[in-house]
């Protein structure tokens, strides 16, 4: 007689699990493993992951912990889980990510399927134009500062599946390995984990999406994981707010951070009033007062947003990794295959609004091609006119190497 596993989980759903993880790439974890190495075996790999997930006797191995450098300076730990841990976090994100994804608020627009930034962006721009003041805030540190009672309290309330339960609570407590030793865990969930993000939401509509509809229903918000702005009709609103925000976050053992949470006045061409914060950055763009020209060709100041200038300083230090000069052996189609993905990704996301802002950093993907052809080709090495002309010609020719020569933004002789 075949003996029944204690968790029933579906053999398909494992399989899906790790389509999506492969599909995801990222890097290996302790054991150095890569997913083109986990899939030299792959039957009797996913046999066994699902196996001993089955039958409750699966342990997540500690996660590596990877510092990674912020736009604004500074490093965050990333959390990186192995190959074969990523698919299980995958498959209990499966079973438990529609359990929770119909409660979630409309205005929570982070790691949320059908849910983006660039939707965050837009309703905060049309906000900004109906209330006077925004409150802007980021919690400090909250992937590292979550309570894993508050969150098991969460996760009970939407789930009785006790594999789920029993996994999410392993999850929660695998150390972080680092350089220095292994690192046991009291709080939070890793940033880089694959269950991370919904572990978060789910903590955070509890923390702030629900309690904001009860005690705050009157101020809208727009939230991205731990970074969010609430809209206020008064200065006074604004701080009253901020004063019961500071107290709720207290409550659910969180912390805004100092820096990053201000009250911001949205002014332009009707709202006269004087104040030292008139700007804001959201998600890598920047609010605040702008010329604007409205449908008779009439210029008026509008607050709204573009690129900021952090996002700015990111894009030229990316372009600069690329090291364009060193790749003197390759030709323009190679650097358009290797590099187009990223420029498109770059307009695609910071040229939705207020797109001009962004020309002059699309410039300096130009100035490192010039720097390229002046390498390769030895009649431009000391003729950077003509590497430009040269260059003009092609991008006239075949504006499609570079997203940013699709939109104009070509090479030219100054």
């Amino acid at each position: 007689m075949k003996k029944t596993k204690p968790y029933a989980i579906s053999k398909n759903i494992v399989y899906e699990a790790f389509l999506r993880v492969k599909a995801n790439r990222g890097s290996a974890g302790i054991d150095d493993e890569s997913i083109e190495e986990f899939e030299l075996n792959l039957k009797d790999n996913l046999y066994k992951l699902w196996n001993r997930m089955s039958s409750g006797s699966y342990f997540p191995p500690a996660v590596k912990a990877v510092d990674i450098p912020k736009k604004a300076g500074g490093t965050r730990t990333l959390g990186i889980p192995t190959v074969a841990d990523r698919i299980a976090q995958m498959t209990a994100k499966l079973y438990f990510e529609p359990k929770v994804e119909p409660y979630f608020h409309e205005d929570s627009y982070g790691y949320r399927p059908g849910k983006s930034a660039i939707q965050a962006i837009e309703i905060t721009r049309k906000r900004c134009w109906k209330y006077n003041w925004v409150l802007e805030f980021d919690i400090k540190g909250l992937f590292d500062n979550i309570d894993h009672d508050l969150l098991m309290r969460a996760v009970e309330k939407h789930t009785q599946n006790k594999w789920l339960k029993l996994y999410i609570e392993r999850w929660l407590k695998a150390p972080f390995h680092t350089k220095d030793g292994t690192i046991e865990r009291t709080s939070g969930t890793p940033q880089g984990g694959v269950i991370s993000p919904v572990l978060a939401n789910l903590f955070l509509h509890y923390a702030f999406d629900k309690w904001m509809s009860i005690y705050h229903p009157n101020n809208p918000f727009a939230r991205y994981a731990d970074d969010a702005v609430i809209h206020c009709k008064t200065e006074d609103e604004a701080k009253e707010v901020l004063e019961s925000l500071n107290k709720r976050m207290n409550e659910c053992k969180l912390e805004l951070h100092p820096i990053k949470t201000r009250i911001v006045y949205c002014k332009d061409a009707d709202r006269k009033e004087e104040h030292e914060n008139i700007s804001f950055d959201f998600l890598g763009y920047t609010f605040r007062p702008r010329l604007s020209k409205n449908r008779w060709g009439k210029h008026f100041v509008n607050f709204t947003p573009a690129i900021s200038n952090k996002s700015k300083k990111s894009i030229r230090q990316k372009v600069r990794d690329w090291k364009l000069q060193l790749k003197a052996e390759k030709e323009l189609t190679d650097l358009s295959m290797m590099f187009n993905p990223a420029i498109r990704g770059w307009i695609n996301y910071y040229g939705k609004f207020y797109k001009s802002e962004m020309y002059s950093t699309l410039r300096h993907i130009n100035k490192a091609l010039i720097m390229w052809a002046r390498k390769k080709y030895k009649r431009f090495a000391r003729h950077k006119k003509r590497a430009e002309h040269f260059l003009g010609r092609i991008a006239k020719q075949n504006p499609k190497f570079f997203k940013h020569w699709e939109i104009g933004i070509k090479p030219t002789a100054e």
